[in-house]
């Protein structure tokens, strides 16, 4: 696992050390972040089961000012905390190891607004809609944010919330889907 582009393009990353995550693989990465970016000036970023940072940490590199990891696993919290550590980027980050759910609840107490959440739940153990729905509850979405969502092709996905458009719905294998969706704080017109 590499930074695939911006200030720490090349530098490697540390995997989490269980078979309890499953890393974004390169492909995946640098499609996603050419439809969402590919590159920013600035920005907030939410990075739900953050793994290994891999997606959050991506983010920085391409410009993002901050991000917020979370992960429910001590392992993956401590690996965040080294590859972090290792890029010298503690400024730009937090880090905390909680539920989903507990997270979002929390931003929202703490005011927190985010230009992008990355969810990359472990397959098929997590509901979408709960999540969505949290997301919306929390009020921490700022106006256009984006959600991005890797999930198994047979996830289903909350596609009825008059909050949400779909933007970019892309399969890449028989077990790794990403679906983009935009936040619109009116609802669809």
């Amino acid at each position: 696992m590499r930074v695939i582009s911006g200030r720490f393009k090349g530098h490697p990353l540390k995997a989490v050390p269980n078979m309890k995550t499953r890393p974004t693989t390169d492909k995946v990465k640098e499609s996603l972040f050419h439809q969402i970016g590919p590159y920013f000036d600035g920005g907030t970023a939410l990075d739900l089961f953050a793994g290994s940072g891999n997606l959050g940490i991506e983010a920085i590199s391409r410009g993002m000012s901050s991000v917020v990891f979370v992960d429910h696993q001590y392992p993956a919290i401590q690996t965040v905390k080294d590859n972090v550590k290792k890029l010298k980027i503690y400024d730009q980050c937090e880090i905390f190891r909680n539920d989903a759910i507990r997270a979002i609840k929390a931003a929202g107490k703490h005011g927190k607004k985010f230009d992008y959440i990355f969810l990359d739940p472990p397959y098929r153990k997590v509901p979408f809609d709960k999540i969505f729905n949290q997301l919306l509850k929390a009020d921490v979405l700022a106006k256009e944010a984006m959600v991005i969502c890797e999930h198994d092709p047979k996830d289903e996905l909350p596609l009825d919330l008059k909050q949400f458009e779909v933007v970019k719905q892309d399969t890449y294998s028989s077990t790794i889907a990403v679906t983009i969706f935009s936040y619109n704080l009116g609802g669809k017109s």
